[in-house]
């Protein structure tokens, strides 16, 4: 994992990416904290903590006695939330660069659609 990051924020992540991928499908059983700790190598409390972020944020569901299972309508949660922080990091940016170069929206956009033909 190490790139910086605290480690349950990494966990969280690449959970996101398999419910994001369908790898890991709505309603199906997430991995274990006691798993996730074992494959990532972290103390069971860093992987729970991963897991409870998720939960808080409504991505998983914990059924007791059962586990905890991707909640229904996560890949969508997880996905606006990517188009958001995409808006945020990339686009933002890019509108802000333009604006002060005197480029207009449809000169971005032209430049988007020349750099992604070639």
């Amino acid at each position: 994992m190490g790139d910086g990051r605290p480690l349950f924020i990494q966990i969280a992540e690449k959970i996101e990416a398999s419910i994001l991928d369908g790898s890991l499908a709505e309603d199906e059983q997430a991995p274990s904290t006691n798993e996730l700790a074992v494959f990532h190598r972290v103390n069971p409390a860093t992987a729970g903590k991963g897991i409870n972020l998720l939960v808080d944020r409504g991505i998983l569901v914990k059924r007791r006695g059962l586990g905890t299972f991707v909640a229904p309508g996560a890949r969508q949660i997880v996905r606006g939330e990517r188009v958001e922080q995409f808006a945020q990091h990339y686009l933002d940016p890019l509108l802000t660069e333009a604006r002060a170069i005197g480029l207009d929206t449809q000169a971005v956009l032209a430049m988007i659609r020349d750099r992604n033909a070639s």
